[in-house]
């Protein structure tokens, strides 16, 4: 197999989305068949990491993702893209519900738009959660009620990871590295 390692330590949005979706495509038109995503997010656009989850799942390649420090937020969805789901020892997963700003006048129908905008982004992001781990449909979307942090051990009970383990790059890999902004 001819892997390549691409380091993604950035917010989810627009920009970074394009940028690693762009990195896989190169990566497969030059022959990669395995790649391997280390992965920490703050999270960031619940847009964008859908996109992001449904683009990895589609690509014809073994996909690991291994967090490498903090997913939080949509990054839980993007990381759970990944055929094989590793983690550090010491890295962590965050769940929260969603939110928006508001950058407008209060009104019933912003207000309701905007609450059924984040009840849909919930059940798309509740439905990722419960088929891709051993976590039930219920209980995924208690996780964003409930606001807490798991840890490595944690996510291998819920079958968010298949492992606990560290990193570990053979010395001839090729990395990328993307830059996030």
């Amino acid at each position: 197999m001819t892997v390549a390692y691409i380091n993604f330590h950035a917010p989810i949005n627009q920009s970074t989305v394009q940028q690693l979706m762009a990195t896989c495509g190169q990566l497969l038109k030059e022959g990669k068949n395995e790649l391997y995503l280390m992965l920490s997010t703050p999270g960031g656009r619940v847009d964008s990491g859908v996109t992001l989850y449904n683009l990895l799942r589609a690509i014809a390649c073994e996909l690991t993702t291994h967090n490498m420090g903090n997913i939080d937020s949509i990054g839980n969805a993007v990381f759970l893209a990944g055929k094989t789901r590793k983690a550090c020892t010491h890295s962590t997963f965050m769940f929260h519900g969603v939110g928006f700003d508001i950058h407008q006048r209060f009104e019933e129908k912003n207000l309701r738009e905007g609450l059924d905008s984040i009840l849909a982004d919930q059940r798309r992001i509740g439905d990722i959660i419960a088929d891709r781990t051993r976590i039930p449909k219920t209980r995924a979307m208690q996780l964003f009620r409930d606001a807490r942090t798991k840890n490595a051990n944690d996510a291998l009970k819920y079958g968010i990871v298949h492992e606990v383990s560290d990193l570990q790059i053979p010395t001839d890999s090729q990395i990328i590295t993307l830059v996030g902004s």
